[in-house]
């Protein structure tokens, strides 16, 4: 059980990511659909809509039906690709691979570091959603300061909370898989998604810190 459990969560974590990335170089390559995402309040509604998908998944997971789950799962990670456009447009793809293969390093690392230690995450992940909270005030703070300083801070500090966050995680899908308290398919939809957003956030913050943008 435990083992189905955690090979769906990362299979479904592998589509989802894959449909970002494609969904996201596709459309930078199309101008249009460029213009008319960052233009206006699209943006900004599409930021909602993607907060309103974790919310509503994370709330009625454990009621929702199996292919509901999954098809929220990939509305996600579709809406999650369009914002994703302009990282294709500021960035080589060379540049973007590289990142993209350090992130799956850390990822893995740490995955596999929540899978197999011994010690007990669950007070990890209380501290970590702290200094996550902290991490967004001081993120909106600085949209009116425009610190660089305090922005290389955030973004390390955002990075070691999901590394952390990663660990954690998995963790937590593991211990779920036993208790049978969330259906396994369903199980496998949230779980894909938590380390869905892990390594999309280890991903951007190692692109601000080592990615080199395009001139």
């Amino acid at each position: 059980m435990e083992n189905k459990v955690m090979g769906k969560t990362f299979l479904w974590m592998f589509i989802g990511l894959l449909i970002t990335f494609l969904t996201g170089y596709f459309v930078s390559h199309n101008e249009v659909m460029v213009l008319n995402i960052y233009k206006n309040s699209t943006y900004l509604i599409l930021c909602i809509v993607e907060l309103f998908l974790v919310i509503f998944l994370s709330a009625k997971i454990r009621t929702m039906k199996k292919t509901t789950a999954q098809i929220l799962f990939i509305l996600y990670s579709f809406i999650t690709g369009l914002t994703f456009s302009s990282i294709f447009i500021a960035y080589h793809l060379t540049n973007i691979l590289y990142v993209f293969l350090y992130t799956s390093i850390l990822f893995l690392v740490f995955g596999l570091i929540g899978y197999f230690t011994k010690l007990d995450l669950t007070k990890l992940g209380t501290y970590l959603l702290m200094a996550l909270l902290a991490i967004i005030i001081c993120t909106i703070v600085n949209l009116f300061v425009e610190n660089n300083t305090l922005d290389l801070v955030i973004t390390i500090i955002s990075l070691l909370i999901f590394i952390g966050f990663t660990a954690y995680d998995v963790q937590k899908i593991k211990k779920l898989s036993t208790t049978g308290v969330i259906p396994e398919d369903n199980l496998s939809i949230i779980g894909a998604l938590n380390i869905y957003l892990d390594y999309i956030n280890i991903f951007l913050d190692l692109l601000r810190l080592i990615g080199n943008a395009k001139d």
